[in-house]
């Protein structure tokens, strides 16, 4: 009986290895579809969805380090598995259909959504329903592959520079220096800024989402928590834009006008964002205070 035992075991684990290959098939074979690979490398080239790359790693990354929770007793749900399969292909052959007229930003979405769906469709396809909510995460953390749709993406912007520009004028009085504002034009000694949308760290502003969402999920055990966390990154990146060009517009009144074309002015953004992880820091701090489930 014993022995009976141990190769039913043996089949099971074969078995549930077929399948993670299975599974793994679908991403593989969705990357050598030219619109996803078009999707790739467009967020590679991108200046606001660079981070889509790591995205799929991360959630690779726990759903191994869940695996024990997630695979054993795991089954097939062909219903809810099958329906979301084929809701993603009409997604794809939708973003096909609606290229010629629809922005980048637009059909890319739509592309990202349909791998998304395919993505968790399959899972839901070949490990049932239990294992899918026992994944739910890292399987949903996939939603920041999608990019923002155009119109979305302007109206973030937007209100973005418009924040960004209220904290800058909060700040100038604060060093002594004279000011005069109208609307997010500021007028300095000798020098004028506009907090143009390029000002709005929307870049930023995405990747600090990302990292508050997965802090929230590894250390916070409420719900209502990881929202408060999550939607702290929106004051968060505004204060954090504000104290960027009140320095850069400081450097270049008292030291050397070269300083908002420097470097520092394009490629400083990762000074800043690691201010507004220190900033954040003692929200997750706070927020952690009580929690019971302590995790690495």
């Amino acid at each position: 009986m014993a022995r009976m035992k141990d190769v039913n075991e043996a089949a099971d684990t074969q078995w549930d290895v077929k399948r993670i290959v299975l599974f793994l098939a679908v991403p593989a074979a969705l990357a050598l579809y030219a619109p996803v690979r078009e999707y790739l490398y467009w967020t590679y080239r991108s200046p606001y969805y660079t981070h889509v790359v790591l995205i799929p790693l991360i959630s690779a990354y726990l759903i191994l380090r869940h695996r024990r929770e997630i695979f054993p007793g795991s089954s097939h749900a062909f219903a809810p598995g099958g329906a979301l399969t084929a809701l993603g292909v009409l997604l794809l052959v939708a973003a096909a259909a609606a290229a010629p007229g629809w922005s980048r930003n637009d059909v890319y979405a739509l592309v990202a959504c349909s791998v998304v769906v395919l993505i968790n469709g399959s899972f839901v396809l070949l490990f049932g329903t239990r294992a899918f909510r026992a994944a739910r995460f890292p399987l949903l953390f996939l939603l920041f592959m999608i990019p923002l749709p155009l119109l979305a993406e302007q109206r973030v912007i937007e209100a973005l520079q418009l924040g960004s520009a209220n904290f800058v004028g909060l700040l100038f009085p604060l060093t002594g220096v004279p000011v005069l504002c109208e609307g997010t034009i500021f007028h300095l000694p000798g020098l004028s800024i506009d907090v143009a949308p390029q000002c709005s760290g929307i870049r930023s502003s995405l990747a600090l989402l990302i990292t508050a969402v997965l802090a929230g999920h590894m250390f916070l055990g409420s719900t209502w928590k990881r929202i408060v966390l999550a939607l702290a990154v929106l004051p968060v990146t505004m204060f954090k834009n504000g104290i960027r060009i009140v320095t850069l517009s400081l450097l270049a009144i008292y030291m050397d006008r070269g300083f908002l074309e420097s470097s520092l002015h394009r490629d400083g953004g990762i000074v800043f964002f690691v201010l507004a992880l220190v900033i954040m820091g003692p929200i997750l701090y706070l927020l952690r205070r009580g929690e019971k489930r302590p995790e690495a």
